[in-house]
Parts: C-alpha cells; structure tokens; sequence
C-alpha cells in the first residue's frame, strides 16, 4: 500500500475511533434537562441525542461496534504499513531480514498502540466527559444514523450472545424486565421482619416504600394559589432575588395558569457570573405534565425519568390543578405514617 494512503487511512481510523469513544461518553454523561430545553427550541441534534439516551442500550452497543471495526482497522493497515516501512531502514544498517522485520513490528504496535489509546481513546474520551451536552449534540446526528444503519447487525449479534448464555444456562433479562412484583417485596418484608432480619423501623420504612406508589398524589398538589413564580421577562438578578425571597431553588416562569418552564436559581447565577444578558424564560426548562389521577409511582417515575424535581398536573378539560414535587413525593415513599 502507498504510504501517503496508507497514512491517510490510519489518520480516518483513529479519527473515527475517537468519534465513537466520544460519543459513547458523551451520552452518559448528558444531561437529559438540558438536552430537552435545547430539543424544545428547535435544535435537532438534542432532539437527537435524546432519543440515543433513550436508546441507550443499543446507543452503546453501536459505539462498541464501531470501535471495534475502527481498531481492527488499525491492525490491519497501519501495522504492517508502518512495520513494511521501517524494516528495509533496519535491515540497511545491517540487521538480518528477521531481526529487522521483528524490530520494525515492535515499533509499529508501540506507534499504533500510542496513537489509539491517547488520540483514539483518551483525548476524545476527556472533551466528552468535560462537555457532554455539547459533545452529545455535536455527535448524534452522525451517531444515530450509523447505529440505525447497523441495529439489524447488531440485533442479530445479540441474538447470538444471548443464545450461548443460554447454553450455559444463564437466561438473560430483557431491558427495563422487573424481576419481583411489589406483592412479592411486601411478602419478603414480612417475612424478613418475623424472621428478625430486620429491625421495626426498618420493616416500617419498607412497607410504607411499597405501600404509597399506588397512593393518590392529589394530597401532594400544590394548588395555583401557592404556587411561586417570577415573570418571563424577569432577569438573571430578578431571579436570584426571588428566589431567596420565598427561601426556594426553583421557580415557575410566567404564571401559575400560564406556565413557561421552570427556573433553577443555579442558572441564573451563572448566568449572572458569566455577564450574560438573559431572562427567565432562557433560563427556563420544560415542565412535564401529569394526569390530575397519576398514582404516586407513576408520578415519580415520570419526573425522574424527565429529570426534573417539578410537574404540572392537568384535569381533562387542560385545567392546572397545581403542581408536585419530586421531594414530597420521595417523603411519601420514605417516612411512615
């Protein structure tokens, strides 16, 4: 092969590598709260890197599979390229042909081998880790695509994985597959109490756990007429003011009948730090909305799984009934009654 082109074909692999290792990394580390305020303002990329990390599974699965390919690539063309290059050099001086083609290969793995761990995993690991909203919308189109474009390949390789495992009588579990019913837990409580596994305080901690996610959270609402909020036009130092003025973190933007998101006071501090000119609507993130009947797990696996500490709860007819807070909800589940 050429040089230059063999070169050339090292430089995209490693390239390449590194693009997979970053966005790999990059999805991890996102934060989902803020990928949804840029999906909502129209950015496609973050509307992207939101569906990877629901995906995420086989999100990571593409990325292994391209570093995969991008270092056998390696193996296969840069190696010899190298090792073909340097062993007439050593035999020139003087060395046997097998003494400097195994000098030149030692040479060659030590380059190749440098060169994939600190330009191909390394540095592009370090900037995902360091800027992952970015780095996750800067990589997500060009990722998804090429995991769409493989996801036959690799549901048909994990077809094969899971079938050895099952050969060695391992079965394995279907993503997000719930192994024990919460009558079962309730049971295994029960149990573990009469057996003295566990103390009183601690059987009364699990059992209230296990008996309020079926609870109602209408007791949590907190009706429009207590709710905070701070106008949409409101500053970064008009933020930060009311904040502390009602001792709370997060404010809703807009009015309690009209929400526009909600308002972390951390943002507008660094917003303020930083000397951008900015309002509370920028500031703002999405909202997500719950039935007015949601039961309190359903309410506690929405908000985490939208990564917000708030929720708006909505009647049928759209009416605002109120909203819910994460922390409320978690001390239903946590403190006895």
């Amino acid at each position: 092969m050429n040089l230059s082109i063999g070169l050339a074909l090292t430089l995209v692999l490693l390239v390449g590598n590194g693009f997979f290792v970053a966005a790999e990394f990059a999805l991890v580390a996102a934060k989902r709260h803020r990928l949804e305020k840029a999906a909502a303002q129209g950015s496609k990329a973050a509307a992207a890197a939101l569906s990877g990390i629901k995906e995420l599974s086989l999100m990571l699965a593409g990325a292994q599979l391209g570093i995969t390919l991008c270092s056998l690539g390696l193996g296969v063309v840069s190696e010899p390229l190298i090792a073909g290059t340097l062993t007439p050099l050593f035999h020139a001086i003087g060395l046997p042909e097998a003494a400097a083609h195994a000098v030149a290969f030692v040479i060659a793995l030590a380059i190749v081998t440098f060169l994939h761990m600190v330009l191909g995993e390394m540095a592009p690991k370090s900037w995902a880790i360091a800027h992952p909203e970015r780095s996750a919308t800067l990589l997500a189109l060009p990722f998804r695509g090429f995991t769409l474009l493989v996801r036959p390949l690799i549901s048909a390789l994990n077809a094969v994985s899971n079938g050895l495992l099952r050969l060695v009588k391992v079965h394995p579990r279907e993503e997000g597959a719930n192994p024990r019913t919460p009558e079962q837990l309730q049971h295994l409580v029960a149990e573990s109490r009469r057996l003295g596994l566990i103390e009183a305080d601690d059987h009364a901690v699990l059992s209230q756990a296990l008996r309020a996610p079926s609870a109602d959270i209408t007791a949590h609402v907190i009706p429009p007429e207590r709710i905070d909020t701070v106008p949409a036009t409101a500053t970064g130092q008009e933020v930060i003011d009311a904040c502390l003025r009602v001792q709370r973190s997060r404010l809703i933007v807009g009015t309690p009948t009209d929400p526009l998101g909600v308002v972390h006071i951390r943002d507008a501090y660094l917003a303020r730090r930083r000397g951008t000119a900015t309002t509370a609507r920028n500031l703002a993130y999405r909202i997500p909305t719950l039935p007015a009947g949601a039961s309190v797990s359903e309410a506690v696996a929405r908000l985490r799984a939208a990564r917000s500490q708030i929720a708006l709860i909505r009647t049928e007819d759209g009416t605002i009934k109120g909203i819910v807070s994460l922390d409320d909800l978690l001390t239903t589940l946590l403190v006895p009654t």
